[in-house]
């Protein structure tokens, strides 16, 4: 259920400001989001999984407070961030 070393690493690689960058806020959030997705999936085979539950809402809390970060710092950061993980329908 994690993501998995080569995923992380494609996420880190497109979503990081420069060449050492790996804790940025916008790579923080593409690192929860591709979390959330895979515990989304999880979630169509179990759906009594209450405690992963819990932690699938935590993680979306997290985001929501990382993307308000961003949102108050770069308006147009924001906007390619939501554009690129199709946050927003």
């Amino acid at each position: 259920m994690p993501v998995l070393k080569e995923q992380k690493g494609k996420l880190i690689h497109d979503f990081q400001t420069h060449g050492t960058d790996t804790g940025s806020a916008p790579v923080q959030v593409a690192l929860l989001t591709g979390r959330i997705n895979l515990l989304t999936e999880h979630f169509k085979a179990h759906r009594k999984d209450h405690h992963s539950r819990r932690g699938l809402l935590k993680m979306v809390s997290q985001r929501r407070k990382l993307l308000e970060y961003v949102r108050a710092n770069d308006r147009q950061e924001y906007q390619k961030l939501i554009e690129r993980l199709n946050l927003r329908k």
